[in-house]
C-alpha cells in the first residue's frame, strides 16, 4: 500500500476521531438536569418572579454586574436564568453556560473525594493526617501575647496537644486559619496569601509541606478556625491516590457526572465565558476588579501549576447543580454512584457541636448544616446543607424540600452585599407545596 493512501487514511481517521471526540464534548456540555414547571413541583412561578425582579433591580442600580441563578427541586430545574453582564465594561451579556471562580465551594468537592477515599479502605476519619503528610508530625500551635504585653512582643508556640485527623481538617476544627490575628506576618513571609494559590509556580504538596512547618491557631478539636485545612485534603487525595488532584477530581466526579466545565485552570479557548470580577464600593455602583493578584486571578494566564482543593476550582451553576443533586440523591446522579447514602448522611450531621456561629448552625464534612430553624434565624429548613465562595458564590441543599439552590456571580469584595440573603428568601417565598414539617431541634 502506497505512503500516499496510507498517510490519507491517517489524516481521515484522525478527522474522524477529532470530529467524534468534538461531539461527545459538546454532548457532555449539553448534559443538564431535567426541566419542569414551577408548578408541577409545589412552587409559585408568580413568587419567583419576585426574584427575578430583585436580580434585575440589583444589576440595573449597579450593585452587581451580573448573576446566574438555579433552583431545581425533585431533581427537575424549575428556575434558570442570568441576569446583567458577564463583562460590564464590553456589554458582553451574562450567559446561562458562563463560568465563575468558585473559591470555597471548592471545599464541597474535595470532600467528596476524601469520602470517596474514605469508602474504598483507603483512609479513616480518625487517621492523623501525618500518616500520609509526615511533615505533620509534630505540630506547633502559636500563643498570642498577653493584652498587657508591648505591642511588639514575640508570638509563643507550644506543641499540638494531640495529631491532627482527617476529620479535623473535613470539619475546619484543625486550628488551622489562613494566617489571621498572631501568626499573618508569619504567614505572609513564607508567601501564602490567604487562600490564593492560582499564580503559584509550586504544585499544592510542596506549599503543603511548607504551611506544615508554620504555627497553627488553635489546638486541634478545640476551635473552628477557617483555613487551609481542605487544601490539606487535597494533598492527602493526591498521596492516597497516587494521582494530581486535577486528574482524580476529573475522572472520578467531573467525567462521571457529566460536569463539562468545571477546572481549576480554563482551558484559553474558553476565557470569553468566565466572568469579569468585580468590586463592591462602600457609597457607590461597582468597580471592575484591579487585573493583578487574586482579583481576577491567574486562572487563564499563569503558571497553572497549584490545584487548590480549598478555593481554586472554577465552574457554572449547571455544573454545580449536578455535583449537588448527586449529594441530595444520597450519592448518586443518573446512573452513575458517586458516594454510598450512609456516607452522605455522615458528611451532612453536624460534627462540632456548638463550635460554629455561635452554635447557630452545625458543620459536617465539608458543609454547614441546619439543625434548628429558629436558632440558624433565616428561611431554610432543619437538615439542610451549604456553603459559599470568596468572589460570591452559593448554594445550599434542602433535603427536606428535595431543593437545589445555586447563586453565581463574581464581586470581590462584596461589602456585605445582601443579594444572595435576598436569593435564599425569594427561594423559599416562592413554595407553595412545603416538605414534611421537622420539629426544632430533631436530628436526623
Amino acid at each position: 500500500m502506497s505512503r500516499h493512501i496510507l498517510d490519507t487514511r491517517s489524516r481521515a481517521l484522525s478527522f474522524t476521531l477529532t470530529f467524534a471526540v468534538t461531539l461527545m464534548a459538546a454532548a457532555a456540555r449539553a448534559q443538564s438536569l431535567p426541566t419542569t414547571t414551577p408548578e408541577s413541583v409545589g412552587v409559585s412561578q408568580e413568587r419567583l418572579g419576585r426574584l427575578s425582579d430583585t436580580m434585575k433591580r440589583y444589576v440595573d442600580e449597579r450593585r452587581i454586574g451580573g448573576v446566574v441563578t438555579l433552583i431545581a427541586r425533585d431533581g427537575k430545574v424549575i428556575h434558570f436564568d442570568a441576569f446583567g453582564y458577564r463583562d460590564v465594561e464590553a456589554k458582553a451579556p451574562m450567559e446561562k453556560d458562563t463560568i465563575f471562580r468558585i473559591a470555597s465551594m471548592s471545599k464541597a468537592i474535595t470532600s467528596v473525594a476524601i469520602m470517596m477515599l474514605m469508602e474504598e479502605g483507603k483512609i479513616l476519619l480518625n487517621d492523623p493526617v501525618s500518616t500520609f503528610v509526615p511533615a505533620f508530625e509534630n505540630t506547633v500551635v502559636a500563643v498570642p501575647p498577653h493584652p498587657d504585653a508591648e505591642e511588639d512582643s514575640p508570638v509563643a508556640v507550644v506543641p499540638a496537644k494531640r495529631s491532627i485527623t482527617i476529620r479535623d481538617l473535613l470539619t475546619q476544627t484543625a486550628g488551622i486559619s489562613y494566617g489571621a490575628g498572631a501568626t499573618r506576618a508569619q504567614y505572609q513571609a513564607a508567601g501564602f496569601d490567604e487562600w490564593y494559590f492560582a499564580d503559584s509556580p509550586d504544585p499544592i504538596g510542596r506549599r503543603i509541606e511548607k504551611l506544615a512547618t508554620l504555627p497553627f491557631d488553635a489546638q486541634p478539636g478545640e476551635r473552628y478556625v477557617y483555613g487551609y485545612a481542605t487544601d490539606i485534603l487535597g494533598y492527602v487525595v493526591e498521596k492516597v491516590s497516587g494521582l494530581p488532584l486535577d486528574q482524580f477530581l476529573r475522572t472520578r466526579i467531573f467525567e462521571p457526572l457529566k460536569m463539562a466545565d468545571t477546572y481549576f485552570f480554563l482551558p484559553p479557548e474558553e476565557r470569553e465565558r468566565l466572568s469579569v470580577v468585580y468590586a463592591a464600593t462602600p457609597d457607590g455602583p461597582i468597580e471592575r476588579a484591579p487585573d493583578e493578584g487574586r482579583s481576577q486571578g491567574a486562572y487563564v494566564d499563569g503558571p497553572r501549576a497549584c490545584f487548590s482543593g480549598g478555593a481554586g476550582l472554577l465552574s457554572t451553576a449547571q455544573d454545580y447543580a449536578r455535583f449537588l443533586q448527586m449529594l441530595l440523591n444520597g450519592g448518586k446522579l443518573d446512573d452513575v454512584r458517586i458516594l454510598g447514602p450512609k456516607t452522605v448522611e455522615l458528611m451532612t450531621s453536624n460534627h462540632v457541636g456548638s463550635l460554629f456561629a455561635d452554635g447557630q448552625r452545625g458543620f459536617g464534612l465539608g458543609f454547614e448544616v441546619v439543625e434548628h430553624l429558629g436558632r440558624a434565624g433565616r428561611p431554610g429548613t432543619v437538615g439542610e446543607f451549604g456553603w459559599g465562595g470568596a468572589y460570591f458564590t452559593r448554594f445550599w441543599v434542602d433535603p427536606r424540600e428535595k431543593l437545589v439552590a445555586v447563586f453565581m456571580a463574581q464581586l470581590l469584595p462584596s461589602e456585605e452585599l445582601d443579594l444572595q440573603d435576598k436569593f435564599r428568601a425569594l427561594v423559599y417565598q416562592a413554595i407553595e407545596t412545603p416538605g414534611p414539617v421537622v420539629a426544632e431541634g430533631a436530628t436526623r
